[in-house]
C-alpha cells in the first residue's frame, strides 16, 4: 500500500503553494499538507509535526519547508519513508545573509507586510514570463493570510537553522532534490551538492520554472513527484 505523502510549505506560503499537487495526487494516494506555523525555531516547528503526523510518511518541503523536512529527517529517519527537496538549502544561515534580512524584518513589524514579501521574493527569483505575475500575486495574498507574526517566526527560525549535510549523507530513503531552473534564491548548483550529498538523490531540474516549480510549473513538477512516489523502497 502507498504510504501517505505530507507536503510542507515553503515561508509566506499556504497550502495554496500545493494546490496543483493536491489536485492532481489525492485521487492515488492519501496526501497532507502540514503547516510549518508552530514554533520559533525549525527543531521546534519538526517536533510539533511529528506529534501530529502519520507513524509513516513520505515527505516533501519546499524551501523553508525542505529544511524543515530535513530536521524531521535527523529526528525521526525511522518514519519518513521518502523524501522530497524542493528548492532549499541544506546549509546554515550565514552572518551575511541574516543581517540583510534585518531591514526586511523591521518593514514587516511596523505593518509594511507587502514589501516584506517582495524583498524576500523579488521578480529575478520567479521563471520569466507573464506567469510570473499572477504567482507573486498568490505569493503575497498567502502571506496576507499567514500574517505578519508567523512569517517573522519562520524568517527567526529560518536564520537559526543548523546545517543538514551529515543528516543528507546518512539518509537511506528514496530522494528527490528538485528546482527550477530559473531559481534565484537557492540556484541549481546547490541543488547538484545536495543531491551528491544523499547516497540515493535522483536530480530533477523543472525548465521553465525558478523557486516556486509547484506553481510556475505544475505538471512537470507533479510528474516529477509521482516518479519519486513510485520508487521502490530501500532497504534496510
Amino acid at each position: 500500500m502507498q504510504e501517505p505523502l505530507v507536503f510542507l510549505p515553503g515561508m509566506m506560503c499556504d497550502a495554496r503553494v500545493f494546490g496543483p499537487q493536491l489536485t492532481a495526487l489525492s485521487p492515488d494516494m492519501a496526501v497532507t499538507i502540514a503547516p510549518i506555523t508552530q514554533g520559533d525555531r525549525i527543531e521546534e516547528i519538526a517536533s510539533n509535526l511529528l506529534d501530529v503526523l502519520p507513524r509513516k510518511f513520505a515527505l516533501a518541503g519546499l524551501s523553508l519547508g525542505g529544511i524543515v523536512a530535513m530536521e524531521v529527517l535527523r529526528r525521526a529517519p525511522d518514519r519518513v519513508s521518502r523524501i522530497a527537496l524542493m528548492d532549499t538549502n541544506p546549509l546554515a544561515e550565514t552572518p551575511k545573509s541574516s543581517a540583510d534580512l534585518e531591514p526586511l524584518i523591521i518593514k514587516a513589524r511596523s505593518g509594511n507586510l507587502a514589501e516584506f514579501v517582495s524583498g524576500i521574493l523579488q521578480p529575478g527569483v520567479l521563471a520569466p514570463g507573464p506567469g510570473r505575475t499572477e504567482v507573486m500575486a498568490l505569493v503575497r495574498d498567502m502571506a496576507e493570510h499567514l500574517g505578519a507574526d508567523i512569517i517573522l517566526r519562520q524568517v527567526r527560525a529560518m536564520q537559526r537553522r543548523r546545517d543538514y549535510q551529515s543528516v543528507l549523507r546518512r539518509c537511506k530513503t528514496p530522494a528527490l532534490v528538485l528546482c527550477g531552473e530559473h531559481d534565484g534564491l537557492t540556484p541549481i548548483k546547490r541543488h547538484k551538492f545536495m543531491a551528491e550529498l544523499i547516497p540515493y538523490a535522483e536530480l530533477e531540474v523543472i525548465e521553465g520554472a525558478g523557486h516556486l516549480p509547484t506553481l510556475e510549473r505544475p505538471d512537470e513538477t507533479t510528474q516529477a513527484l509521482r516518479t519519486w512516489m513510485k520508487q521502490p523502497l530501500i532497504l534496510q
